[in-house]
């Protein structure tokens, strides 16, 4: 009996024994199956998270950030111990003792899967298998992926330790509102740093991970409290808080950005504009899109923030004055609905949903409004953040045409700005648009930059992006190209009509006055902008050789080499044209224009820097305290240096008597250029002092005439003048430097004659000569052309003034040419 009771109990143990064998037999061999293809863990351990790229002003200021995931990565060791301490609460009490899954979890889950048939399934998954998870793995709910989980995570245990591994979960985890790692979810929903989290936002956050979506902290702000409470209850269980501690947290009301408890971090960043938006469009196509949004650069623009402010309103202030000439009321298209405006809360929901601009300071802030009444002398209007009952007087829309039944509905969505005696003052975005650049001469720093009147409303950077022809803003490379070659500023060139043949027809360009000047020098002729001079001059030199001036200053790639193109009938980009000005300002030297100063990866190691000149005695001790250091550059001489003092003395005479000299007028030696092309469809002004170079253009986006008046001296000298008076102020300047080699003679500006050195008056001006060139005038060029019997040698002027030339006699001198209108042929 014995034996067969022992015999029972042997086979019993038999078959357990051999069941456990083949249970581990077949675990073992199902891990094995699942375990031969599973993805490298080990890449973990040099794994880069995606990060924000950030952008910082030369102040050191944050002005923006670009990431497709936010995320801020935070070492392990600087994640304090409370915000750890939570969410290992919430998610895995025993990350410090398992290795890598938690058995006792796994069984808990299935025996609750059972007991609720299924209805409450909830994970088991520790912190090392939601890393996993979340890097190797899909997120689907399978036996089959869990399986691979916890062979991956027992894995990682025995390469990584648990702070690296806990590093790796809590800048990974995906928090809600585009929220990755606990960093940028402390900013996000607090505005706080990590250090400065109190116990019961540290567990706010780690109630998160579980489903962001379903715990918003206002439209789920109860499920989210009652999620909170409990992780404060684990962490108490712990030992991580106390009883007290933990009685007081659970005290606290559940606060937010989003519940309008904190300001968002938002607010101190500036809105988006043109400058950080075009650094992102140029490190996009140098790094790559996908690693300048995920590599976490540090990125130090050279945007003056000041000069920035300062640009945005110059150019502004100029589109806005056009606009309002025109007498023309747009508005923005946009209108709400009837139904929605007899309830406040709906027109301000509307109103809060609509795309129009909120980036405008002109002088004040101007604000989305929708009219809710349309009387005789006055509007009724519904302002966001503001009153709903603002006034618009009568006489606020004096510029423009009818009255406010003729321009205005109820419904319509405007812009308005705060007036005097607190009415408000109707504004629309203009139709015309243009760019602005302004750049350090000797660096090609951009101080400022402005591509249109608001980047909210239109993206499109007109100082980068828009193709558009410089006129007359180009003749300077015609002349420089002239004087490389030998000629002077005292060369006279005739200026007479001219006939070209061209398969299109007869080609009959004109000055813009429709008047011909004779033998004129070189001097007047850039000064009064005269077209029939620089094709003259464009012939003798030749159009490949300006066409090789034009692509060595970067102003083109390939420029073609025909004769129209001297007078700037070949589009170019703004930015361009203002990095080739400032060769003419530094003294001939090649710079590059860049919106970076530096750029450092996420480990902070300076990966691009602009400025590679050397500083030899920044450091000495022997430097005096008002002394400039020496910097040692080994830049490019694109122009022999003489020839860019003597074109910038010819450029400041057109600031000082020429084509910009009634709208430029700053306390510094100034030198520039002003361009209108065929019709006025293009308004240029570039000029430059010794350390800053500054250029607008002015036009419409689809090209057409801008009608009367509008020029480049009389549309962008203001804005030039407005910004520079500002940079003077701050940046300084002083006399453009003379270079050596070279000698002064007095000549007549009008003539090109040699005055003896006591020689005073308006018709002198002393020009710069290369050594051994003496200023007479040995010939006078006319670029070959022939000319129809049809055509006079000149036209006399209808006026003039009389003069006394170096050798006593009287003569008289026509008047400047005036910009009128250009009847055919040219630019000016």
């Amino acid at each position: 009996m014995i034996r067969f009771i022992f015999s029972i109990f042997g086979a019993i143990f038999s078959l357990v024994t051999l069941g456990v064998f083949m249970a581990a037999l077949v675990i073992g061999a199902i891990f094995w199956m699942y375990g031969r293809d599973l993805p490298s863990h080990e890449s973990l351990a040099q794994y880069k998270p995606p990060t924000i790229s950030r952008i910082y002003s030369g102040e050191g200021h944050l002005i923006d950030e670009f990431a497709q995931e936010r995320r801020l990565f935070t070492p392990s060791e600087e994640i304090p111990d409370l915000v750890k301490q939570a969410f290992i609460s919430a998610e895995d009490k025993n990350f410090y003792t398992h290795q890598g899954y938690d058995p006792r979890g796994i069984i808990a889950a299935g025996v609750e899967a059972v007991k609720s048939k299924g209805e409450n399934v909830r994970g088991a998954s520790t912190i090392t298998q939601q890393v996993m998870k979340n890097f190797l793995l899909s997120g689907d709910r399978r036996a089959e992926r869990k399986i691979k989980e916890i062979i991956l995570a027992t894995r990682l245990e025995d390469t990584l330790d648990k702070e690296q591994i806990l590093e790796l979960y809590m800048n990974e985890i995906f928090l809600g509102q585009n929220s990755y790692g606990v960093t940028a979810a402390a900013q996000t929903y607090f505005n706080k740093t990590l250090q400065e989290l109190a116990p019961h936002e540290a567990a706010t956050l780690a109630a998160m991970p579980k489903a962001p979506s379903d715990y918003h902290p206002v439209r789920q702000k109860d499920r989210l409290l009652a999620r909170r409470d409990y992780v404060l209850r684990e962490m108490n269980q712990n030992g991580y808080i106390d009883k007290a501690t933990y009685e007081a947290e659970v005290a606290q009301p559940l606060r937010s950005v989003q519940n309008g408890d904190f300001e968002s971090f938002r607010t101190a960043l500036p809105p988006r504009d043109y400058f950080t938006d075009e650094i992102r469009r140029q490190l996009s196509e140098d790094f790559g899109e996908g690693e300048f949004f995920t590599g976490g650069f540090t990125v130090r623009a050279s945007v003056d923030e000041e000069m920035q402010v300062e640009a945005a309103k110059a150019l502004r202030t100029a589109l806005q004055k056009y606009d309002r000439s025109r007498g023309k009321w747009r508005g923005t298209g946009e209108v709400i609905a009837e139904d929605a405006l007899s309830d406040e809360a709906q027109w301000r929901e509307a109103l809060a949903t609509m795309e129009i601009p909120r980036d405008v300071e002109l002088p004040t802030q101007w604000y989305p409004a929708v009219v809710l009444n349309v009387a005789e002398q006055a509007l009724t209007v519904g302002i966001e953040d503001g009153p709903a009952d603002g006034t618009v007087p009568r006489s606020d829309i004096q510029w423009m045409q009818g009255n406010f039944f003729d321009n205005f509905k109820r419904g319509d969505v405007i812009l308005v700005m705060a007036g005097e005696e607190g009415q408000w003052s109707a504004r629309q975005v203009p139709e015309v648009q243009g760019g602005f650049v302004a750049m350090d001469v000797n660096s090609g720093r951009v101080l400022a930059m402005q591509g249109g009147f608001s980047y909210q409303d239109s993206v499109f950077n007109r100082a980068t992006q828009a193709q558009r022809q410089p006129g007359s803003s180009f003749k300077p490379f015609v002349y420089a190209a002239a004087l490389d070659s030998g000629y002077s500023p005292a060369t006279i060139v005739v200026d007479a009509p001219i006939e070209v043949n061209t398969p299109q027809g007869l080609w009959r360009p004109k000055n813009s006055s429709n008047k011909f000047y004779g033998p004129t020098p070189l001097r007047t002729g850039i000064e009064q902008s005269r077209n029939l001079m620089t094709i003259r001059l464009a012939q003798e030199v030749t159009m490949p050789v300006v066409a090789g001036y034009a692509e060595r200053f970067g102003v083109y790639d390939r420029m073609g080499a025909f004769l129209a193109n001297s007078l700037g009938s070949e589009e170019t980009t703004l930015y361009k044209m203002v990095a080739a000005y400032a060769m003419f300002a530094n003294g001939g030297e090649r710079v590059e224009p860049t919106l970076v100063d530096r750029i450092q990866d996420r480990f902070g190691k300076t990966i691009y820097r602009h400025d590679d000149r050397q500083c030899l005695d920044c450091n000495s001790a022997w430097l005096e305290p008002d002394e400039s250091p020496t910097i040692e550059t080994d830049r490019w001489q694109v122009m022999d240096a003489i020839t860019a003092y003597q074109l910038t003395s010819m450029m400041k005479g057109v600031v000082d008597r020429g084509t910009a000299s009634a709208h430029v007028n700053l306390p510094v030696p100034t030198a520039g250029k002003t361009g209108t092309t065929n019709e006025s469809k293009d308004a240029w002004f570039i000029g430059f002092t010794s350390n800053i170079v500054a250029g607008c253009y002015i036009g419409y986006d689809r090209p057409r005439p801008m009608g009367r008046g509008a020029y480049g001296g009389t549309m962008c000298g203001p804005v030039f003048q407005s910004f520079m008076e500002h940079a003077t102020e701050k940046y300084g300047g002083g006399p453009f430097e003379v270079p050596e080699g070279g000698h002064f003679i007095k000549i007549d500006r009008f003539s090109g004659a040699r005055l003896p050195a006591d020689a005073t008056g308006d018709y002198v001006v002393a020009e710069y000569f290369r050594d051994g060139v003496d200023g007479f005038i040995d010939r006078v060029y006319d670029g070959g052309f022939a000319m129809g019997s049809d055509l006079p040698l000149f036209e006399e002027a209808s006026s003039g003034r009389q003069v006394t030339t170096s050798t006593g006699d009287t003569i008289t001198v026509g008047p400047n040419a005036s910009q009128g209108d250009l009847q055919g042929g040219g630019l000016y």
